[in-house]
């Protein structure tokens, strides 16, 4: 298990005053009063295009650009439209994916006979040599259940990644695909940011773990269960984040899917807390999923309390506490009681007008 999984980059901007001076803000900003205190620039500061320079070596936060959000009275009731946003689309997410479900088994019962009928007729036919294609299908079909559903995350996720190297479309990418309680868009970026990485290193991080336990969290809750979780997970994670940083006033937008993944692994964790896990670089040291759980809490509760800034303690938290009440209970609240919905879509589909 990389613990690398866990972390969000924060990206820095700068704020141009007056055309000729500019002030270098970080990823977390202070607000005193409604003011702010300008820079004041010396001989022994760093220039912003040297810090510029150290940030794109490292290839850890977005290009320096004219910051898109900036709130200098921050207000509680900002909230509000985030949380109606965190209900309202996790609402759908299960009611799609209950939706979901009920296609896919009528479409898997209508197509059985079909498909016995194709296995049949290419074992009359003769077999061609081993083309691409059917390398390609072969590798397909060797997969579980799990690591092709998750699949399609992570072809988004280097979607969403190539698009950072894109110069042009950096301020589009601080906009939607990182979230701020601070920014002037809230709600959409709450779902964008969890596909959303600038770091190679993060990315793979996260996409490792994700792959790593697609196939147990699959096989608890199904693919369509799976998706409701994930994106819901998302949202959460991210709403978790904005009440942290109103509640601290440390304004600084978010990137990454920690706060999904975080979810999915406090659900396996809590479900089999005696499976074995390991570090990947260290695979000779084991330890039991429980254990495990419980050290990545103790370390993002620390990370909230001491005020450390390289990760959103506050995301994973959200993400584990989600995963890790849904397993327990949510499945039997959201999950179990989906039969209403079901009967719904079905009496919509088979309804016809009278004639």
């Amino acid at each position: 298990m990389a613990w690398s999984c866990c972390a969000r980059i924060w990206v820095r901007q700068e704020l141009r005053v007056n055309g000729n001076r500019a002030q270098r803000r970080t990823g977390f900003m202070e607000q005193r009063n409604g003011f702010r205190r300008p820079v004041q620039k010396n001989d022994n500061q760093i220039s912003s295009s040297e810090m510029h320079s150290k940030s794109q070596k490292r290839g850890l936060s977005p290009p320096i650009q004219d910051p898109v959000f900036h709130d200098s009275s921050f207000s509680a009731k900002k909230l509000v439209k985030p949380f109606i946003f965190t209900v309202g689309f996790s609402s759908c997410a299960f009611g799609s994916a209950a939706v979901w479900q009920y296609e896919r088994l009528k479409a898997k019962v209508q197509n059985y006979f079909e498909d016995a009928r194709a296995d049949w007729m290419d074992k009359v036919r003769p077999q061609k040599g081993m083309n691409f294609r059917r390398q390609i299908n072969l590798w397909w079909n060797s997969l579980s259940n799990g690591q092709r559903t998750v699949s399609g995350i992570i072809a988004a996720n280097v979607f969403v990644f190539c698009l950072w190297r894109v110069p042009s479309l950096h301020r589009i990418m601080i906009t939607y695909f990182t979230s701020n309680p601070a920014s002037r868009v809230l709600c959409f970026p709450m779902l964008l940011s969890t596909f959303s990485h600038f770091s190679f290193l993060h990315m793979a991080a996260n996409m490792y773990v994700l792959w790593s336990f697609s196939t147990s969290i699959v096989s608890l809750l199904g693919t369509e269960q799976f998706m409701a979780v994930y994106l819901s997970a998302g949202v959460v994670s991210t709403f978790a984040s904005y009440v942290c940083k109103a509640a601290t006033g440390r304004f600084g937008p978010s990137l990454g899917a920690s706060g999904a993944i975080m979810t999915i692994l406090a659900a396996v964790c809590t479900k089999m807390p005696e499976a074995k896990l390991a570090i990947i670089f260290l695979p000779m040291f084991t330890f039991t999923a429980g254990n495990a759980l419980k050290a990545i809490i103790a370390l993002d509760s620390a990370g909230l309390i001491l005020g450390w800034k390289f990760f959103d303690h506050a995301a994973h938290l959200g993400g584990a506490l989600f995963g890790m009440w849904y397993v327990t209970y949510g499945h039997q609240l959201i999950w179990k009681n989906r039969e209403p919905v079901v009967k719904a879509w079905h009496a919509m589909r088979t309804w016809s007008p009278k004639k």
